[in-house]
């Protein structure tokens, strides 16, 4: 009872706080960081599933065995790869990016690794170009800050939704530019896009700067 009490006065807070953020119109633009384009590798280092309790972070959006996810903003499919062996070959997962190099990488990753549930998908910085009514679970995964305009992509992602379906956004507080953006513009920007808050944990690193917040059509 008294955590229930504590979870609705941290709530109302953050509502106070999102109300009190700068707004932008539809004709501008926050500020964002520019997408990676490095080596791909990098994404793989070792302790990385412990560090950001990635298991743990499945088991929250849902994502079971026969689930459809999508990994927006999939990189090198370290995400991806995870959630195909977690949904099994009678699920599915589609890796989601913006980068042709990235996509590449992931149908080859996946065919090394025998994955054949995997569906890599070149999007466009606005569009996830999911099919319709195909997912049950969407993760961005340290990619929300690299969106230049987030209210359209998560306008676009609705269609792709089924009911119930659950969003999560993993990142860190930042200016938008420092490779972070604060989770409350995030909250703001969707509620903005038709979404609303389920969920908010601060588990997925112990820097205090990480969040995880799981989001679902209003």
């Amino acid at each position: 009872m008294k955590a229930c009490f504590r979870r609705a006065q941290w709530l109302a807070v953050f509502v106070l706080i999102v109300l009190s953020l700068p707004s932008f119109t539809q004709n501008e633009t926050r500020k964002t960081s520019q997408p990676y384009t490095g080596d791909l590798s990098i994404f793989d280092s070792p302790g990385r599933d412990e560090r950001l309790q990635i298991n743990r972070v499945m088991d929250i959006l849902g994502i079971t065995p026969g689930k459809s996810v999508a990994d927006i903003g999939a990189g090198s499919g370290w995400f991806t790869v995870r959630a195909a062996r977690r949904v099994t070959e009678s699920g599915h997962v589609y890796a989601v990016d913006i980068n042709p190099d990235a996509v590449r990488y992931i149908e080859e990753r996946a065919g090394k690794e025998g994955l054949r549930n995997v569906q890599p998908i070149l999007s466009h910085a606005d569009d996830p170009k999911l099919p319709p009514n195909s997912v049950d679970a969407v993760l961005l995964l340290k990619t929300y800050h690299e969106v230049e305009k987030p209210v359209v992509l998560l306008q676009n992602l609705r269609s792709a939704l089924r009911v119930g379906a659950k969003v999560g956004i993993i990142d860190r507080n930042g200016n938008g530019e420092d490779h972070g953006v604060s989770q409350a513009i995030v909250v703001r920007e969707a509620s903005e896009a038709g979404y609303k808050l389920l969920e908010t944990h601060d588990f997925v690193k112990s820097d205090s700067m990480d969040y995880f917040l799981v989001l679902t059509v209003k």
